[in-house]
């Protein structure tokens, strides 16, 4: 099950803050607050589907201030439970997955949207599953399978932590895996 959840407001090309709302509540009715004048009522002028293919891309304006900006909805994975290694359980958490890309992406040149779309396939993989509790073992796969087709030094970062490096060999061997499958 899916549901719409994060909302990212971009002012002048720039994503200024990221929200999180229940379930699309209202999100047609336009009861979202103006950044700017935190007026209760806007209006949706226009909603497409983001180039991502993953989100939507709503454009609004303020009832009040007559300010525009845009807002992005993304699915939510729901009811999903992730197995830690040492046997307990928590409910998977987008925001945690997302910190970890972050870090392993630091100083790399993806754009925003790219990362969107990132964990969008990420969580499409998670979905397939049609799990209801996924190992995070097999969480980190896929992220690391994703991460490698972006970027091959941020995935050499995850890796480094999702696998518990312990010295420059487990480096050594992870890069020479990686030069014998280019």
């Amino acid at each position: 099950m899916v549901k719409c959840a994060n909302l990212a407001v971009v002012l002048r090309g720039k994503i200024k803050s990221l929200k999180w709302i229940p379930a699309c509540a209202g999100m047609t009715k336009g009861n979202m607050k103006c950044p700017i004048c935190y007026h209760q009522d806007t209006k949706v002028i226009d909603s497409r589907v983001a180039t991502d293919g993953l989100s939507i891309r709503r454009r609004r304006e303020c009832l009040k201030c007559n300010f525009r900006f845009s807002t992005y909805e993304e699915m939510e994975i729901l009811d999903l439970t992730i197995i830690k290694r040492d046997g307990h359980k928590e409910i998977y958490s987008r925001e945690k997955v997302s910190r970890g890309l972050r870090r392993a992406l630091e100083k790399r040149p993806l754009a925003e949207e790219s990362f969107r779309k990132l964990i969008g396939l990420i969580e499409r993989d998670l979905q397939a599953l049609r799990k209801e509790e996924v190992g995070s073992d097999q969480l980190g796969e896929i992220v690391l399978k994703r991460l490698k087709e972006v970027d091959q030094v941020a995935y050499i970062r995850f890796a480094s932590v999702y696998q518990s490096f312990a010295d420059v060999n487990d480096f050594q061997q992870a890069l020479s895996k990686m030069a014998e499958k280019s």
